[in-house]
């Protein structure tokens, strides 16, 4: 008995020792749609929107994640709406608070910021300009983060390529590479953005068999993924093309994989109550509209990573 004691002990042990080796992560990439007034007139107003959001990134709790197009304004009303979070970016149209965003959010709690910066996506990277064919300055966003609990440390970058030129976004890919590969080493690493482009296209192709880098969607063992990450603000529409996208180095195991369309209701005028006798008469259903809280579905992952 006391054999079987001892050896119940060990096995616990070791588990212990594994779990305090091994790191959990949730990450997202979030294109949440820029404050456009136009949208206010169809009901898809980031007043309404942002509470939504901000649910959203608490309810399925991301660890960490980068976001696209995210004026200033925005930027301070996540900030609000997620106390838990601190951010780094800057806007790309003068390196500082004009123009969309970038950012990386991340729980504050979870993770030290050891390292962190940005680069233009173009032939000059220090100062905001357009690159290639691009009709727009695009930027990218990186830092490098220690976690406090377990102590590893990771690298993230996070971009939103240009949705017009298609040198740019080539060579915008081949950038990025190269950046991560210099800066970063064998390093694990991380990259999301709203690369514009789905998983049938040359520069997806660019990093994906990079060597340095594997979309999460191929490595995953769960995957949850009934609609592509587009959708115009139109819960009807379905597509099979995902132009947002998480790479990660080797170094993570992707344990689950999910394009979240999550929606929610917004008032009709006139709108019909719903009568039944096929369900309980204390129930009351009110006719409601579905809305999307961007116009594009959030994709989301969860890493293993041990030391």
């Amino acid at each position: 008995m006391k054999k079987i004691i001892l050896n119940l002990l060990f096995v616990s042990l070791i588990f212990s020792t594994l779990s305090l080796n091994a790191q959990r992560l949730k990450v997202a990439t979030y294109n949440i749609r820029y404050e456009n007034p136009g949208d206010i007139s169809n009901g898809n107003g980031w007043k309404e929107r942002c509470p939504v959001i901000c649910n959203l990134v608490q309810f399925h709790d991301f660890d960490i994640f980068g976001a696209q197009e995210v004026l200033h304004g925005q930027l301070e009303d996540m900030l609000n709406g997620l106390p838990g979070y601190n951010y780094l970016g800057v806007g790309r149209d003068d390196g500082k608070e004009e123009g969309e965003y970038a950012p990386i959010f991340y729980k504050k709690d979870k993770f030290d910021l050891l390292q962190s910066g940005h680069f233009w996506l173009s032939t000059i990277t220090d100062r905001p300009n357009k690159g290639w064919d691009a009709v727009l300055p695009r930027i990218c966003t990186w830092g490098k983060f220690h976690d406090k609990k377990n102590g590893f440390s990771f690298w993230f970058f996070n971009l939103h390529m240009d949705h017009i030129g298609v040198e740019a976004r080539k060579q915008s890919a081949r950038l990025v590479l190269k950046t991560i590969k210099e800066k970063c080493g064998n390093d694990p690493v991380i990259l999301t953005g709203d690369f514009n482009v789905d998983q049938h296209n040359e520069s997806y192709a660019l990093v994906n068999t990079s060597g340095i880098l594997k979309d999460s969607y191929e490595l995953t063992k769960i995957r949850y993924a009934l609609n592509g990450t587009f959708n115009n603000f139109e819960p009807d529409l379905k597509t099979e093309s995902r132009i947002d996208h998480i790479f990660v180095t080797t170094n993570f195991k992707v344990l689950r994989y999910g394009v979240l369309t999550d929606s929610y209701r917004s008032k009709v005028k006139n709108g019909k109550k719903i009568k039944s006798v096929d369900f309980p008469k204390e129930v009351s259903l009110q006719q409601y509209q579905v809305r999307l809280p961007s116009d594009h579905y959030p994709v989301e992952i969860e890493l293993d990573y041990s030391n």
